[in-house]
């Protein structure tokens, strides 16, 4: 019997796919930006992941060039189109 179910995003990789996922289904304002908390609450309270899950995606998404997060932490830019994303 297992005590505790498998998360699905405690794979940095899997949480940062999966946060793209949800920036691309927002409209950007001001460009380009993607404010934090458009992601950051569907990824939290709807999928029910933790904040070191979301913490691990961003800085993963970051590393791979996909987006970056402003210096105040209020919003995210996509950097690539996406269509790369699957094979890197």
């Amino acid at each position: 019997m297992k005590l505790m179910n498998e998360r699905p995003y405690s794979d940095p990789e899997a949480a940062a796919r999966k946060l793209m996922e949800l920036a691309k289904g927002v409209e950007a304002v001001q460009d380009g930006r993607i404010h934090i908390e458009k992601i950051n609450a569907p990824f939290l309270f709807t999928l029910k992941a933790s904040g070191a899950e979301f913490g691990a995606g961003i800085k993963y998404a970051i590393e791979k060039g996909w987006m970056e997060l402003h210096e105040s932490g209020t919003y995210v830019r996509l950097l690539s189109p996406g269509d790369n994303l699957m094979s890197g």
